[in-house]
């Protein structure tokens, strides 16, 4: 059974938290607890990347959740073409280690170009229990 959600945010730092909230209850009322830490820490990064470099100002960003069979795609959307790029942070640094994390969570992740404007920055996960809602 596909399952499909979408929510929009507002550019500002509080909307981070709450995609984090929108996306762990969604995997829990679709029955799918099993990768819900990980997509949660993807999600968190892949917007605060779209609130921090994505967004034009007025214009906010979207979180949608797509769950098939074994599989669930988050998308971040944003107003903004300039594709991400993961770069080796500095052990100083307190940034920019964002895309490395999703790399390593995700069973793939990617940019694609939104019409007329913006981007898609999607990652999929192997749900091991499959949807049941």
């Amino acid at each position: 059974m596909a399952l499909t959600t979408q929510q929009f945010f507002e550019a500002r730092p509080e909307s981070i938290s709450l995609a984090r909230s929108f996306t762990s209850e969604a995997l829990t009322d679709w029955g799918l607890p099993d990768r819900v830490e990980d997509i949660r820490l993807c999600v968190s990064e892949l917007a605060t990347n779209a609130m921090v470099h994505g967004t034009v100002p007025g214009h906010g960003f979207l979180v949608r959740l797509d769950a098939q069979e074994e599989t669930v795609r988050m998308e971040v959307h944003d107003s903004r073409r300039r594709h991400p790029k993961a770069r080796q942070a500095a052990d100083t640094d307190t940034s920019g280690r964002g895309l490395i994390l999703v790399a390593a969570l995700a069973d793939g992740w990617g940019v694609q170009d939104r019409t007329p404007t913006g981007k898609i920055v999607w990652c999929c996960f192997k749900a091991a229990g499959g949807t049941t809602a």
